[in-house]
């Protein structure tokens, strides 16, 4: 017999992991804030969401699913490049990632039947968005345009529709 421990398979799922990241992008672990940044953001490197809407801790030996209210990461800083079509939009999450809003980093705005409320986001990376917060959102509506009946932004030579002319959802 081996003096040495069998590895798990590659992917091996540990179940829950008592984790969850709230509607405003907090970390918290059984119940209390991770309060070290340093921490969250190398958590942050090896989550994953899959085809199912399920968001995982994957290491390349296991992994564990955990909570998400709204999306993982917000959009807390946007620079602006250029202007009109050929404007480039910068986004910088909560946990230190950047990014360009184009064709792989598009921006999607969904609005809340009951409520009329905008819920906007841009993808960060392979299936993971980050919710754009509000005051960067109104910096986002200020660089709108008018494009037949839909008003929104160019980034990086994509138009993105953040709203409507029509009052229509």
């Amino acid at each position: 017999m081996s003096k040495y421990r069998t590895p798990l398979p590659l992917d091996a799922v540990c179940g829950e992991i008592d984790i969850r990241i709230d509607r405003t992008g907090q970390w918290f672990h059984e119940g209390s804030p991770i309060g070290r940044i340093e921490l969250v953001k190398l958590f942050a490197t090896v989550l994953k969401r899959d085809e199912n809407g399920d968001y995982w801790l994957q290491t390349p030996v296991e992994k564990g699913r955990i909570q998400v209210e709204d999306a993982p990461f917000i959009a807390t800083l946007m620079t602006v490049e250029g202007s009109g079509e050929d404007q480039i939009l910068h986004f910088e999450t909560n946990v230190g990632d950047t990014l360009i809003a184009g064709a792989d980093n598009p921006i999607r705005v969904e609005i809340a039947p009951e409520t009329l409320e905008p819920s906007p986001y841009v993808t960060v990376r392979a299936n993971l968005e980050a919710k754009i917060a509000r005051a960067v959102f109104y910096d986002l509506v200020e660089l709108g345009v008018e494009n037949s009946d839909t008003f929104g932004v160019w980034s990086n030579g994509e138009f993105f529709p953040i709203g409507r002319l029509d009052g229509g959802r």
